[in-house]
């Protein structure tokens, strides 16, 4: 544990470089290519994420630093190591949070814990005061000795997260750690996520929630078809890729098609969708404004700012990619 916290840093072979760091990194599954020879930089201490449709490359990526799937072509360093020779020194540091919970129903909320630390080699007497310290750090201390299967999804994801914690990781990876849970339980998570980046935990997230990456990530890439289209903070890619605000038209079905022409010169870019028209604008008020003097009468409107959602879909597009 070490400092009194939730994390205890680990400097065994500590690196002032990249925490990962990959060069034309490429991954093949015979003759598809699902990475495309990327440039990816972790920094030590941050959050940064990997958004991207169904696809993109994303979790490819991910397995790759995760030291379960060797790279096909490229260079990689995780904590300063090659995974191809050092897999097991880098996971035996780093933490892994899957999309799919994988706890044991047939153990205990604490039991959970103290059994996958014993993976690690660490001492009973150590996994049982880790075990306290992350019970309540999870905020599970009252469901300790209660069984897995009863409790909330939301519960479920934190206990997953507190296992992964148990090997005091310098780098915790999270694939897609939100899905399937109720606002109250994703803003409960996301407090116990900062927590552990103020401790100094640097954070490797996958999400489809685009208010999810604003709020966590200090940096992120944008992955399409094997590739990384954007990468920045995600002011900085709203700022590159959109404008500052949206103004939201919305007309009955096919009546919209013929408000373009009045309208299309009030935008820095328009984009037309079954049911409404998109004006993207650094000032959405005004251009409101003179959408209505111009006679133009949606059903409703709405100014708002531009998110990481406008980016990504401007990048990635529209269209389902199952």
């Amino acid at each position: 544990m070490g400092r009194g916290s939730v994390h205890g840093v680990n400097t065994e072979g500590e690196q002032a470089g990249p925490l990962v760091e990959g060069k034309a990194l490429v991954k093949r599954f015979g003759d598809v290519e699902a990475v495309r020879g990327i440039d990816v930089e972790v920094r030590r201490g941050e959050a940064f994420g990997f958004l991207g449709p169904n696809g993109a490359g994303k979790s490819s990526t991910m397995r790759m630093i995760g030291c379960v799937s060797p790279r096909s072509d490229g260079d990689l360093t995780v904590l300063g190591m090659d995974p191809d020779r050092d897999g097991p020194r880098i996971r035996a540091r780093m933490g892994v949070v899957p999309q799919q919970d994988n706890l044991d129903t047939e153990l205990t909320v604490r039991q959970n814990l103290q059994v996958y630390g014993r993976y690690f080699g660490l001492s009973r007497a150590h996994v049982r005061r880790r075990a306290v310290e992350l019970l309540e750090f999870a905020n599970l201390t009252e469901r300790a000795d209660d069984e897995v299967e009863p409790l909330s999804g939301g519960m479920k994801r934190r206990l997953t997260i507190a296992r992964a914690l148990v090997n005091d990781p310098e780098l915790l990876l999270l694939d897609e750690p939100t899905t399937g849970l109720d606002p109250q339980a994703r803003h409960l998570l996301w407090d116990r996520l900062f927590r552990l980046k103020s401790q100094g935990v640097t954070l490797i997230v996958t999400t489809h929630y685009m208010d999810e990456a604003e709020q966590l990530c200090d940096r992120l890439v944008v992955m399409d078809g094997g590739r990384i289209a954007a990468e920045g903070s995600p002011l900085e890619l709203i700022a590159r890729f959109s404008t500052r605000e949206v103004l939201e038209l919305r007309f009955p079905p096919g009546e919209q098609d013929g408000v373009v022409p009045l309208v299309e010169d009030l935008a820095d870019r328009l984009e037309v969708l079954p049911d409404r028209l998109l004006l993207y604008t650094d000032a959405g008020e005004a251009a409101l404004e003179r959408v209505h003097a111009r006679g133009v009468r949606p059903l409703s409107s709405l100014v708002r700012r531009s998110t990481l959602e406008d980016v990504f879909l401007r990048l990635t597009g529209r269209s389902l990619v199952e």
